[in-house]
């Protein structure tokens, strides 16, 4: 190892509302090093990588790239000294090809237009090198995730990155998806490039990476060689206390039938079948799993259970009343709570207060008004009791959501969620983009809900949160359930991956046990 190929010193990054971000915050890259950042939402990492990538500036200290001092104005600075970045959610063009997504704005040209053969060269070759195999002629929406991600890695690569920012690279990858991730990291690295790795998944992080900056509230807690420190260690640096990572989940006797679907159909607007015959029931104080590669479905069954899908046939009970095709309002009222999983975009108003968050799904009710006016009173203690329950930091319940960090936002939707006694909750990736502190308080409450007799429905990536917490499981692909676990805890995450890939299957016997369970 040589000497810090890049430096941050004494980072202060404060926002015109007053946001301390970072505080004196210290970090260094050593050439050829896979090296993780990690710490709590809000903690100050996404702004950090922010600066390093000249997506914002710092308020105070330096950084140095090669002893140099830099002042990046913007990201094209960065990638022409060297920096890539592959955000969370990817920067891609969906209807262009591989290669034009990869080359786009530097495309080789003969004469005056663009030599696409020589494009096409020198994505294989640089695919080759790298060990990332794609098809440079297929379409971007046509792709897998973990494909997806090889193209903007790629992208990155060719622009000259010899520094790469992977933000949350395996968040929506199977295992066996994030093994070959792991191998072409290795590859990149025997190459010569330096990977800044930000995850939650500390068990990856122990398995893949050099070294750890472990950042807190803003600050630098500690660097370590990631062999001397235990996964414990490090969430107990992270959240200042120690998180517990299995539950003792105490014995449910499940009850009746809350949810009942049968035959659930969907096809798209060209006829291609989306969901094909999805069966299942969920019991009281039962917690069904749905393990699968993101885009077999899940999406579709949700839309179809919270009433957000045109189209779909079959049935969809809940306490026997029938809500396929019900309105959202009727759902509601049927005593079903929704955390969804873009909570940007579906799960908040991001100008309006936490408060106002917080009553979005129950201010029409009448125990919440007060003749012609809302019950000001009891809405407040509501916001400040859901607070301080769910420990969600903020300078008060009238801060505007968006002010919050991710993990703090989920916080307040699952609180709303969560509040409202639901006889069924549909829990769609509640645990997404959080960090371990966090998702210990949100995996508690719906244990919590589970004691009193909720049914929940559990759709997440995050296969470690799927057998935790499961009383059965369903894996989907293609638009079916391809294997029906009763006993989740005893299943290998591996063996998990082999059918979310489509290449094992249960029979529909086996399967069908699922309405019957």
């Amino acid at each position: 190892m040589h000497t810090n190929l890049l430096e941050m010193r004494n980072i202060m990054k404060v926002y015109p509302n007053g946001v301390v971000a970072n505080s004196n915050v210290n970090f260094s890259l050593v050439e050829g090093e896979i090296h993780a950042i990690v710490g709590e939402n809000g903690a100050g990492k996404s702004t950090l990588m922010k600066m390093m990538f000249g997506m914002e500036q710092p308020s105070e200290g330096e950084i140095l790239l090669r002893g140099e001092k830099m002042n990046f104005q913007s990201p094209q600075e960065a990638i022409d000294r060297g920096i890539g970045m592959v955000h969370q959610h990817f920067m891609l063009v969906p209807s262009f090809t591989v290669v034009e997504n990869i080359m786009l704005g530097m495309e080789p040209t003969r004469g005056l237009s663009i030599h696409y053969s020589e494009a096409i060269r020198m994505t294989q070759e640089l695919s080759k090198k790298y060990n990332l195999t794609v098809d440079p002629t297929a379409k971007v929406e046509d792709l897998s995730v973990g494909m997806k991600q090889k193209v903007e890695i790629l992208k990155a690569l060719i622009r000259g990155a010899k520094i790469l920012i992977l933000d949350e690279p395996t968040a929506v990858l199977t295992p066996q998806e994030t093994q070959e991730l792991f191998r072409e990291l290795k590859v990149l690295k025997r190459e010569g490039h330096t990977i800044v790795f930000i995850s939650h998944k500390l068990k990856e992080v122990k398995e893949i990476c050099d070294r750890i900056t472990i950042i807190r509230s803003g600050r630098t807690e500690g660097v370590f060689h990631t062999a001397d420190v235990t996964e414990r260690e490090i969430s107990k640096l992270m959240v200042g206390r120690d998180v517990v990572l299995k539950y003792e989940k105490e014995r449910v006797d499940a009850g009746p039938p809350i949810l009942q679907v049968r035959d659930l159909f969907y096809s798209d607007t060209n006829g291609k079948p989306i969901l094909a015959g999805l069966d299942f029931s969920i019991r009281a104080g039962q917690i069904v799993g749905i393990a699968g590669v993101e885009g077999n479905g899940q999406g579709e069954l949700i839309r179809a259970l919270t009433g957000t899908l045109d189209g779909a046939r079959g049935s969809i009970a809940v306490n026997g009343n029938d809500m396929l095709g019900a309105n959202i309002k009727t759902i509601r009222n049927l005593g079903v709570s929704y955390i969804p999983e873009d909570r940007m975009r579906q799960g908040a108003a991001k100008e309006a207060s936490i408060t106002d968050n917080l009553i979005s799904t129950r201010y029409r009710k009448k125990e919440w008004n007060k003749g012609l006016f809302l019950n000001g009173n009891k809405i407040a203690q509501l916001a400040k009791d859901l607070i301080e329950q769910f420990q969600v930091r903020c300078k008060g319940p009238s801060q505007p959501i968006g002010m919050l960090s991710g993990g703090n936002m989920q916080k307040v939707i699952v609180a709303r969620e969560c509040s409202e006694d639901p006889i069924l909750l549909i829990a769609e990736q509640p645990t997404r983009g959080v960090d371990v502190g966090a998702a210990q308080l949100i995996h508690q409450k719906l244990l919590e809900l589970r004691q009193k007799n909720c049914a929940i429905l559990l759709l997440s990536a995050d296969l470690n949160e799927v057998l935790e917490l499961s009383d059965t499981l369903l894996v989907m692909y293609n638009g079916e359930f391809v294997s029906y676990f009763p006993n989740p805890s005893e299943v290998a995450e591996e063996e998990l991956g082999l059918y979310m890939l489509g290449l094992k299957k249960q029979s529909k016997d086996e399967v069908g046990r699922a309405f019957e369970a």
